[in-house]
């Protein structure tokens, strides 16, 4: 048997030394502690198992040992004792394995349980277990943050599995749905022109945490916050998944990509009362969770999954900020979107903060100074700070844009205000503050809803394969079929819902702020009207690799917009930080209809005409929305330069005719512009020699 030493409380989870490895964990209220070990994956019962003295091995609420001997990939797990009394918040198991909320690593057996661990009795035979990682044993070869400038950020939103599982993707099985067959993949991001992904999460989560036959696929159901899922690894050692995601993050960046994380800080797996006892529940349930102040036995739900992390509780914030700390400088990871960001901003009794301890110290933390920042602003208990949402330095997820820009091209009345104001940032929601026009993150479909194809092809969700009587998902999709529900052989529908594409995702990608386009979204992924797949790791959710073949046009067009927009500064500003409302002072916007300097405010309106500088001041431009069902005659601004106006982009058009730069595209002869229903166009011209004639400011 080895002789263990106390060990110090500092630093938590498990930390290699040169004779050995050094366990500290919290747990206030427990009286007994044990460490176990197990010697690989599939073992059901630990090889070593060490009782913690409370005299030795214990420093404040701290639980520590140094067990010499021990290397990299160790399996081990906590088993800890103290009061099991649900009314009073306590809900102590002496008989569950329990994962180490500083664990670097997950193991997770053929054994696994979820129901185990739901019911009393051991579950050591088919429990998860931390590994042991070093993170000092991987070579870089000189790999550092690429810092793009977020005035000039494209995100493309996807999904590590779903990206490469399907069997069109072309690589070998093994590969399919890892960090391994993502690295194979980034010539198509790299030819695509975005500039980061953002993955859905990667932390640790449980595949079994789904209804019954379902398996959860999102992963929006934690149970480690420092661990990279295992399941997204091509290699099976304990150690494979942490060295697989870093040399997906090294390829990436060698291509010019930065890679943001979609966190979730905000539940755990945990879930409910009747949830399973994993982790931090068998720790110290009071500390890490948001407990019913008359029931302490029931959690306070603001994630709409059981159960609310106590983030603002000092415990709980130090492990976020660890947790934040360690993704950016072990596994060089570029930024954060922070799902139910709002939740982040109550205190510990659920209330809101209007200064959240856990938001400041993220924004003034140094590691993560220069870091990207997303917020999801909102949360499931009615929180909704879009426009509002604390610090300086917090992009937003813009729901408003979202639901402007499908309500405007579905045909809605009283849409054209409000996506003039989405066109310019958002000024109605972010000019009051002293911020860059890019914190409006801009997307029309993410992995939450109707895919972009799916918004013009269905009016209804049809979520019947979640087994749950279609309830689930939301009811307010602002989509329209085009005509026919689903799929269909007519061409005029199928024509239209083509060019309603492309004029969602040109509006994306010409508005001021920072557009992010949904996996597949470039190639008319479908989920089949499915608008919540949370649960189907199957074709459904998967990116269909036939379809880049199939719907060239479509992505031709997205790689010619995004490549439109870089080239010519459509949207990013010659003056670096320099807040929306002085952006759009120095800009010079004037509004038209389809008549000059006339533009139609009207409820019933549905067309929209404005002339533009660049941000960059190299060019002019003259866009034109027609959401009406008919053609409508536009007038012309009289030509700047005597290059005169060129057609850029008319969504009517197909193949290249429909986009290309101003130095190959045709010029406009007439002073009259007839925009074909429900098109956009953009015309362009280069700014006068002396740079002395601006639109006037409407």
């Amino acid at each position: 048997m080895v002789h263990a030493l106390p060990g110090k409380s500092h630093p938590l989870g498990s930390t290699i030394h040169p004779h050995g490895v050094n366990f500290s964990v919290f747990s206030k209220n427990s009286t007994a502690v044990e460490l176990l070990l197990f010697d690989h994956t599939e073992a059901q019962a630990p090889s070593h198992i060490f009782r913690l003295d409370p005299i030795q091995n214990r420093t404040g609420y701290y639980w520590h040992i140094f067990v010499p001997g021990l290397q990299a990939g160790q399996l081990y797990g906590w088993r800890v004792s103290g009061p099991n009394r649900p009314d009073e918040g306590l809900r102590f198991d002496n008989e569950k394995v329990l994962l180490d909320p500083y664990g670097r690593g997950v193991a997770m057996g053929k054994n696994y349980s979820r129901a185990l661990a739901c019911r009393p009795g051991s579950n050591a035979h088919a429990c998860l277990k931390s590994v042991v990682v070093d993170p000092r044993a991987y070579d870089w070869e000189g790999d550092l943050p690429l810092k793009h400038p977020i005035s000039r950020t494209i995100i493309y939103e996807m999904h590590v599995r779903g990206f490469t599982c399907h069997p069109t993707s072309g690589l070998e099985e093994q590969k399919r749905g890892t960090y391994a067959g993502l690295i194979e993949k980034i010539p198509y991001l790299k030819a695509l022109g975005i500039t980061a992904v953002e993955l859905l999460p990667i932390f640790q989560f449980d595949p079994q945490d789904a209804p019954p036959g379902l398996t959860n696929y999102w992963g929006y159901s934690p149970i480690s916050f420092f661990a990279p899922h295992a399941a997204y690894s091509s290699r099976r050692d304990p150690l494979g998944p942490v060295n697989e995601f870093r040399d997906m993050v090294k390829a990436l960046h060698r291509a010019g990509i930065e890679v943001i994380l979609d966190v979730v800080y905000n539940h755990t797996t945990e879930n409910g009362a009747d949830g399973p006892t994993l982790c931090f529940r068998g720790l110290e349930n009071r500390a890490y969770y948001m407990l019913h102040p008359t029931d302490r036995a029931q959690y306070i739900n603001f994630s709409g999954c059981g159960n609310t992390l106590k983030a603002n509780h000092a415990i709980v914030r130090r492990m976020i900020l660890d947790s934040l700390r360690y993704w950016v400088q072990v596994m060089h990871v570029d930024g954060f979107r922070f799902d139910l960001a709002s939740i982040l901003s109550r205190d510990e009794q659920g209330n809101p903060l209007p200064s959240s301890p856990l938001l400041w110290d993220i924004e003034s933390d140094p590691v993560l100074a220069g870091v990207k920042l997303i917020a999801e602003a909102w949360d499931v208990g009615g929180l909704y700070q879009v426009g509002n949402f604390m610090g300086d330095f917090f992009l937003e997820w813009n729901g408003r844009f979202r639901d402007d820009v499908r309500s405007f091209w579905k045909g809605d009345n009283g849409t054209v205000r409000r996506v003039a104001n989405r066109l310019l940032g958002s000024p109605d929601l972010y000019a009051h503050e002293e911020r860059e026009p890019e914190q409006s993150v801009n997307f029309v479909a993410c992995h939450d809803g109707f895919t972009l194809n799916d918004v013009v092809s269905y009016n209804e969700k049809h979520n019947w394969a979640n087994r749950e009587n279609n309830r689930d998902g939301s009811d307010y999709n602002l989509s329209w079929n085009c005509g026919r529900e689903g799929p269909t052989d007519d061409p005029e529908v199928e024509t239209l819902r083509t060019r309603q594409i492309k004029n969602l995702l040109a509006t994306t990608l010409l508005s001021i702020g920072v557009p992010m386009l949904g996996m597949g979204d470039e190639v008319r992924r479908t989920q089949h009207g499915n608008n919540n797949p949370y649960a189907q790791d199957n074709p459904t959710s998967w990116f269909d690799w036939s379809l880049v073949e199939r719907h060239a046009e479509i992505l031709e067009f997205t790689r010619a917009l995004i490549y439109l927009r870089q080239s010519m500064s459509l949207t990013q500003r010659q003056v670096q930080n320099a807040p929306l409302r002085q952006i759009l002072r120095d800009v010079f916007v004037t509004w038209h209809g389809t008549r000059l300097n006339r533009p139609d405010w009207a409820d019933d309106s549905h067309s929209l005409a404005l002339s533009v500088q660049s941000l960059s001041g190299r060019h002019l431009f003259h866009i034109m929305l027609n959401a009406y069902w008919e053609s409508l005659d536009f007038e012309l601004p009289p030509p700047p330069s005597a290059q005169g106006w060129k057609r850029v982009l008319d969504t009517w058009l197909s193949g290249p005719e429909g986009i290309a730069h101003p130095d190959v595209a045709p010029p406009v002869l007439s002073g009259l512009y007839r925009v074909q229903p429900r098109s956009l166009v953009v015309l362009a011209t280069r700014q006068t020699a002396s740079g002395e004639h601006h639109p006037s400011n409407g």
